[in-house]
């Protein structure tokens, strides 16, 4: 029987697990649908480009043009930088003829004619055109990325690893790895029937779907999603920096949960400090400091020493509000407010984060290229 369930009953667990089985279905179900219109925008934008010859009208100039004209037109998109948009046209480019060329080959094989018209085509197993694209638009635009920059003009071994990522579940770097064993020519090359259309709910596959900022910027939430990848990375190495001081700090948990009334509320950090005998409150803000900050802050502590403070064991709670930048003044006027032991500090990101970023959200183009990615198709730790 599951832990931690508030109800004691075989019939009610086997009810919360099979809703939490449905749930994460209908989310992986969500994640490919976004992911596969995404696809298919990026498929016909390359396409646009191609039919309309727009660089040969327009200059090679374009394509930086078109990105700053789209992002003008639409401002909360990160997916339209000029270097998705020159991914765009490498997508289309690779596997528009070989789409073309595949049912001409089915019906060569049917009629026992089949010719070697292109790279091992006679090692293509009938297969319907609708579930190649099927599975050409099921799998990440970050997955695309890498086998265009390895597979540019060999969409037969593109295609390979587009099957091998559905079929096996694959994150990008389990992909990045079996594109380096040279799995295709180990394994055959022939693109057999498939027919699965979601991937396991327990798959690497899965996760990066449901969490593949590439999807958020589609949806239009990308600067939110963007900002918990900066916080999530600024809440670990606040964690890393406070517990490496050696002033006594003991971490206790990451947004940790209080019951309060009715409501539930978390503490994006908090520790105990061994040495002044008190819990630490600690509060991370993405932006600029503003008084309703404090007045959240100031809320957690009181609630700390209603819940967790011991009388004659623990000291006073502490809180610490940590922001991008304070105007001093506000700050002055927010704590003399206040007869708590609360503090206010900018953070730098240059120690609390791993790499310095330009401004305080990066896009998912700079985490990338922070990371390594690159045209090249270089390894990204991403």
């Amino acid at each position: 029987m599951s832990k931690g369930l508030t109800i004691i009953d075989k019939d009610y667990s086997r009810w919360v697990e099979d809703l939490s089985v449905r749930y994460r279905q209908s989310q992986i179900k969500a994640a490919v649908r976004v992911n596969r219109e995404l696809l298919k925008y990026y498929w016909e934008l390359g396409r646009d480009i191609e039919e309309m010859h727009v660089e040969e009208r327009w200059g090679q100039s374009v394509i930086k043009n078109l990105s700053v004209d789209l992002q003008l037109k639409n401002p909360n998109s990160t997916g339209l930088s000029r270097t998705n948009i020159y991914y765009a046209k490498k997508f289309y480019l690779l596997y528009s003829q070989y789409l073309k060329i595949v049912p001409q080959l089915v019906g060569q094989l049917e009629n026992g004619k089949a010719q070697q018209t292109v790279k091992d085509s006679s090692e293509i197993v009938p297969q319907p055109v609708g579930q190649l694209e099927e599975m050409l638009f099921s799998i990440p635009w970050g997955h695309h990325r890498y086998l265009i920059d390895r597979y540019g003009t060999e969409p037969a071994e593109a295609f390979f690893y587009v099957k091998k990522t559905m079929q096996e579940g694959w994150s990008r770097n389990v992909l990045l790895n079996f594109m380096d064993s040279d799995l295709y020519e180990r394994e055959g090359k022939a693109l057999t029937n498939f027919t699965r259309t979601l991937p396991d709910e327990t798959s690497d596959l899965a996760q990066e779907l449901t969490k593949d900022p590439y999807n958020f910027a589609f949806t239009g939430i990308t600067k939110p999603y963007n900002e918990q990848i900066l916080k999530d990375a600024l809440l670990a190495n606040i964690s890393q920096f406070l517990l490496e001081l050696g002033t006594g700090f003991a971490y206790i948990g990451k947004e940790y949960r209080l019951q309060i009334g009715q409501k539930e509320k978390f503490i994006d950090l908090l520790f105990y400090n061994l040495n002044l005998s008190c819990y630490v409150v600690i509060e991370v803000k993405i932006g600029e400091f503003d008084f309703q900050d404090l007045g959240q802050l100031s809320g957690y502590v009181v609630a700390c020493n209603h819940i967790l403070r011991k009388e004659g064991r623990d000291n006073p709670t502490i809180g610490l509000l940590i922001c991008r930048q304070k105007d001093s003044m506000l700050a002055q006027y927010a704590l003399e407010g206040s007869n708590l032991p609360l503090g206010i500090s900018e953070y730098d990101l240059e120690k609390l984060y791993p790499e310095k970023v330009e401004g305080t959200i990066p896009t998912i183009e700079e985490i990338e290229a922070r990371l390594g990615e690159n045209l090249n198709g270089e390894q990204s730790e991403l």
